[in-house]
């Protein structure tokens, strides 16, 4: 028993995942920050329908950080929690004084890709080392985010 998590995962093997769990929370809190901005700043003659999106995307990438960290939890380990470990850990980085409709697309179809890409990486992780309930929780995020990404790859072409 000394071997497994509360939850009957593998000690070292929730470790492991946790560690990708917590690469994923970085990435989502710089796509939170990022997303915030855009609405503040958006400009131009979409700014009514963009500010809305973004809005919606902050607020969905928000109840995804706090899924993720407790996710970390749940598996027996611990969430960053500064922004500095964010910034650290994160591959996606800050977008500052971008304010365009294309421009602010553009960074957001970027990191959505980073956050699909991560995603599928610890999908096959978790899937792996039998971890069935960051799969469901990824699962779910990748159909989601897939369809955001679609639709801003639309609004691009």
């Amino acid at each position: 028993m000394g071997k497994l998590t509360q939850i009957g995962l593998e000690k070292k093997d929730s470790q492991e995942i946790a560690e990708k769990l917590n690469e994923l929370l970085a990435n989502y809190h710089l796509y939170y920050q990022n997303l915030r901005g855009f609405h503040w700043n958006i400009k131009g003659v979409h700014f009514f329908q963009l500010h809305a999106k973004y809005e919606e995307l902050y607020n969905n990438a928000l109840t995804k950080i706090d899924e993720i960290a407790e996710r970390i939890l749940t598996i027996g380990q611990k969430p960053l929690h500064t922004f500095s470990d964010y910034v650290r850990v994160s591959s996606i980085k800050e977008a500052a004084n971008i304010s365009g409709d294309k421009e602010t697309v553009t960074a957001t179809h970027d990191n959505l890709t980073t956050l699909i890409n991560l995603e599928r990486e610890l999908l096959g992780l978790a899937a792996e080392k039998g971890d069935e309930g960051t799969v469901d929780l990824l699962s779910e995020d990748i159909n989601e985010n897939e369809k955001t990404l679609w639709m801003l790859n639309a609004f691009l072409s």
